[in-house]
């Protein structure tokens, strides 16, 4: 199996769903959202440890970028998704 088809499973896997208007791939239940550079960027075992690691959810959303979003991006993205 291709990489690109390893990193697709672990997603579908791990409950995420493609959003075209935001470019990432969301988890609503467990309020995480990771970027397609930062899937690209990102080995599989890199991006399975994302999908797999605990974030309580009341801690809000957990964002994965290559570059960490500003606390005003966030609120933004947080305001969006809820």
């Amino acid at each position: 199996m291709s990489t690109l088809a390893n990193k697709q499973r672990i997603l579908d896997d791990g409950g995420y769903d493609f959003s075209i208007a935001r470019g990432s791939y969301i988890n609503r239940d467990a309020r995480k959202l990771i970027s397609i550079q930062f899937i690209d960027s990102h080995d599989e075992a890199d991006l399975e440890a994302c999908v797999q690691e605990p974030w309580p959810t009341s801690n809000g959303w957990r964002f994965y970028f290559n570059s960490p979003p500003s606390e005003s991006m966030k609120q933004q993205l947080s305001k969006l998704l809820d």
